[in-house]
């Protein structure tokens, strides 16, 4: 019993001890760190959003490590002078020639090459690539499709979105910051014709269906391009294939004269079921049976085979004539 009692005498002694160890562990902020956070983000918050600063503002920006850095990422090998004309844009170029201009520097030293050239290149090799991957990979649809989707993917807003994500927005030399659409468009042409001449026509063409033809991955084609009248259209392709005379049927029908109205109309060809659809009319429900009809027939549809995106596309399929 009286070890019992030492020991319990001992922890009564050590909780004071235990407590001072605490209180003088405890971390402290000063009274006056709260005050100060709150006037911080109030000023803040009057300012507004601040505007985005460049990447090249920044102490241990170096342009020549980025652009090299850029080539890699691709996997390609570019030539940096040219990699280098291909992100100046004919705005940037004006304006450091005025600036040199002011300076007195001579007339012969002020010409700054830009991008106008290889965007130019790389335009005409991308539209010629894309149309001829879409021809072979979409065989069976007619020149109006095509054209359709290639528009799309060769669209300033489909090649400003694949050129900011390869990181191309700190990289162009240009008046404004972030670069507008126009410019990130321009600046991926401009790469595909620098690279065109660093590394070869055929590398230009694999990068552009690495980087521009699989933006079609999980996209519906109908909505990229849509008959302006269908059931005109897929006569003229029964017609050509010789299917029969296209012969639309209503399979059912519910809630006549009432708004919910639904009608269930199918077209056939040769008593054959080409296509299905449902409207609010008949005339709707046939249009959307022969744009179903067409799908199939032009192999569209969302139960397709997927793109094959590792499609060799023969040179000389690839019509780069002027």
């Amino acid at each position: 019993m009286s070890f019992l009692r030492s020991v319990a005498g001992a922890l009564v002694l050590a909780r004071p001890l235990n407590s001072a160890r605490t209180v003088q562990t405890r971390r402290h902020i000063k009274r006056w760190v709260a005050p100060t956070l709150r006037e911080l983000a109030h000023r803040q918050q009057k300012q507004g959003p601040q505007k985005p600063e460049p990447r090249a503002g920044y102490v241990e920006w170096n342009y020549r490590s980025e652009l090299f850095a850029f080539g890699k990422r691709l996997g390609e090998n570019f030539e940096l002078p040219q990699l280098q004309e291909a992100f100046t844009q004919r705005s940037y170029a004006h304006q450091e020639e005025e600036k040199q201009r002011k300076l007195g520097i001579e007339e012969g030293d002020l010409k700054i090459a830009d991008n106008q050239e290889l965007a130019k290149m790389g335009s005409h090799i991308a539209r010629a690539y894309v149309e001829a991957f879409l021809k072979q990979s979409l065989p069976k649809v007619p020149k109006e499709g095509q054209e359709a989707i290639a528009s799309y993917l060769l669209s300033t807003e489909t090649l400003a979105n694949v050129s900011s994500h390869l990181g191309t927005k700190d990289l162009i030399f240009t008046t404004e910051y972030p670069p507008s659409p126009e410019s990130l468009a321009e600046s991926l042409q401009a790469v595909i014709g620098a690279l065109a001449d660093s590394s070869g026509v055929e590398r230009a063409f694999l990068f552009v269906r690495d980087f521009i033809c699989t933006q079609l991955n999980q996209k519906d084609l109908l909505d990229l391009w849509t008959p302006k009248q269908p059931v005109q259209l897929l006569e003229e392709i029964c017609q050509q294939r010789k299917l029969g005379e296209v012969e639309p049927r209503l399979l059912g029908d519910c809630g006549k004269n009432t708004v919910l109205a639904a009608y269930h109309v199918g077209i056939y060809a040769n008593r054959q079921l080409l296509g299905k659809g449902f409207g609010e009319d008949v005339p709707t429900a046939t249009e959307t049976a022969a744009l179903d009809a067409l799908q199939s027939l032009f192999d569209i549809h969302e139960n397709r085979r997927p793109f094959d995106f590792g499609l060799q596309v023969e040179t000389k399929n690839v019509r780069l004539g002027n």
